[in-house]
């Protein structure tokens, strides 16, 4: 499940908990909305978490020589 899923469930719980009028005696729609929204929000969350520590990290390295001394210089930096 990525974060796409989690705002459709969480989208899907809006719709059955706030916009649907229908009565089911088998199912609270309203529960199970809240309950869907609930879910979704930490699919939602946990997808994002994953997301952000997943990205790619690249360091680079580069050696010049400073003109003013003559000595080499190496310089790093992260790249993402």
């Amino acid at each position: 499940m990525g974060i796409g899923s989690g705002i459709f469930i969480f989208v899907v719980g809006l719709i059955l908990a706030f916009a649907l009028q229908v009565e089911v005696s088998w199912i609270d729609l309203k529960l199970t909305g809240y309950i869907l929204m609930g879910a979704g929000f930490v699919v939602f969350v946990i997808s994002l978490a994953f997301a952000l520590r997943r990205r790619p990290r690249t360091t680079v390295r580069r050696e010049t020589i400073d003109p003013a001394t003559g000595e080499r210089v190496e310089r790093t930096t992260d790249e993402y």
